[in-house]
């Protein structure tokens, strides 16, 4: 985890002396033992800094804190004993978290060995930045469309429902919500990263507040970096930071809770941040754009199923 050649190529920052980790890893995980055991081995491998992780089990039943705690004995491992969430179950170990920055981890991510460094580097050159977020690709090498976002106004949400962000993903207008006019390769800054892999000020954090609970397992990576940018802090996407997010499908058995849950995160967002802009009429709009996506999911979801256990 080498402090060189970041955003910047700035040399001149000296590392804090103090016996904090200059960055703690904080990731959430449930059943996920193997990815998580490999997400901690690439964030530990190369560092030359102080650097130390939070791991909050959600209630898994696969030895994955006993597996943590054998291979990684440094590392701090808070076990639930319920599976609260991905907000509540980050809170918990936002508590524990040491260091100057925050990265927040998905177990199933694989850094670069540089990405961490270069990370730390831009918040360290950038005074102003209250996060990063670094190019996170899928396993066949495109970007992770949640990497770096717009935040989701009911235009947007519109045109995402019609199909018109797909057919012109470049579209300033049209493709706002995932950038796609703003070139991969350039640095630039963002409304909001995801919590798959971002990189936080804990000052920053300090100041604006946690993760909302009121969010389970969606939408609380953006509510956060809406309250950042609300707060005066900026959020950059930086393409020379670099990271594999290896997402499994949900199970089949959790695919509507999946989805509920999802949908239910879009809509206490836009109610959280946007409906005071917005007239009652407009509200509805969006509320029943937002549920009748989930009902043509649900029924899209049902004739797969019918479909598999037709053959």
């Amino acid at each position: 985890m080498r402090l060189r050649g970041g955003a910047s190529g700035d040399n001149s920052h000296p590392m804090p002396e103090s016996n904090k980790p200059l960055i703690t890893a904080l990731v959430v995980s449930r059943n996920s033992k193997d990815d998580l055991l490999q997400c901690l081995k690439a964030f530990f491998a190369s560092a030359d800094v102080p650097v130390d992780a939070v791991v909050v089990d959600n209630d898994s039943s696969d030895g994955s804190p006993a597996a943590v705690t054998d291979e990684f004995p440094h590392a701090t491992v808070l076990v639930q004993s319920k599976n609260l969430g991905y907000g509540r179950a980050a809170n918990v170990g936002l508590e524990r978290c040491q260091g100057r920055f925050v990265l927040l981890l998905s177990p199933h991510v694989i850094l670069d060995p540089q990405c961490s460094g270069r990370l730390a580097d831009l918040l360290l050159t950038r005074p102003d930045a209250g996060a990063v977020g670094p190019r996170l690709a899928m396993p066949g090498g495109r970007l992770d469309p949640d990497a770096r976002r717009a935040f989701p106004i009911p235009s947007t949400l519109f045109y995402q429902t019609v199909g018109l962000s797909k057919l012109f993903p470049r579209s300033p207008r049209f493709g706002r919500h995932n950038m796609g006019h703003v070139p991969e390769s350039d640095v630039h800054e963002m409304d909001a990263g995801t919590a798959a892999c971002l990189m936080l000020r804990r000052s920053a954090l300090d100041r604006v507040g946690f993760f909302d609970p009121r969010y389970f397992m969606s939408g609380e990576d953006l509510d956060l970096c809406y309250r950042l940018k609300l707060g005066g802090w900026k959020i950059f996407y930086l393409p020379t930071a670099n990271a594999v997010h290896r997402a499994e499908p949900a199970p089949r058995n959790r695919e509507r809770q999946i989805s509920y849950e999802k949908h239910r995160a879009m809509w206490t967002y836009h109610f959280k941040h946007h409906s005071e802009d917005v007239s009652a009429f407009g509200n509805g709009l969006v509320w029943i754009q937002i549920w009748g996506r989930y009902v043509a999911e649900q029924a899209r979801n049902t004739l797969k199923r019918g479909r598999r256990e037709a053959t």
